[in-house]
């Protein structure tokens, strides 16, 4: 276990031990206390397991691409990549972006949203193409239309489109917002 992370565990676990005295001697009730901490105690062990010496950022040869326990802002996307987010929020801010070539460069990305939220600003002058789909989640696109557990698609062609952008989104128990 490293320093920060124990010293937070620890933290955690002193702080609720003193709440439950407060709460045990203001209010008179009873919490069962030490079941509560060997719960949290095996929740904190599973995590380390699972996602290794940082809860931070994922750190993998995909990282500048992945979200996860976290909150990041895309500029400009980046054609064929696949961006994950991971108990975290992202934002795709690609209203002000232009395609680097004028031949109506297509440009086609995968957005993954589980457990959290995706914010999609769109490029006024492109011609955009969603594809979303949600289980156990929301997709809402910029014409009102939202799916909760199925698909739902977008389509938007401008009068002065400087290329193509396509968009595969999936959400599960999470949020996908366009606008």
């Amino acid at each position: 276990m490293s320093k920060m992370g124990t010293g937070v565990f620890w933290g955690i676990l002193l702080i609720i031990i003193g709440l439950s005295l407060i709460i045990k001697v203001v209010f008179n009730v009873d919490f069962p206390i030490f079941k509560i901490l060997i719960a949290f105690f095996f929740i904190y062990l599973g995590l380390k397991i699972l996602f290794g010496h940082s809860f931070r950022t994922y750190n993998s040869s995909n990282s500048e691409h992945t979200v996860i326990f976290g909150e990041r802002v895309f500029l400009k996307p980046e054609p064929g990549k696949e961006y994950n987010v991971i108990f975290g929020k992202a934002v795709f801010d690609w209203q002000h972006f232009r395609p680097d070539s004028l031949d109506n460069q297509r440009i086609d990305v995968k957005v993954n949203t589980v457990f959290g939220s995706s914010e999609m600003l769109l490029p006024p002058d492109m011609q955009v193409r969603i594809d979303a789909s949600a289980a156990f989640g929301e997709a809402r696109m910029p014409n009102g239309n939202t799916a909760s557990f199925g698909n739902t698609s977008y389509f938007v062609d401008s009068a002065t489109a400087n290329g193509r952008l396509n968009v595969r989104a999936d959400v599960v128990f999470g949020s996908f917002q366009a606008r």
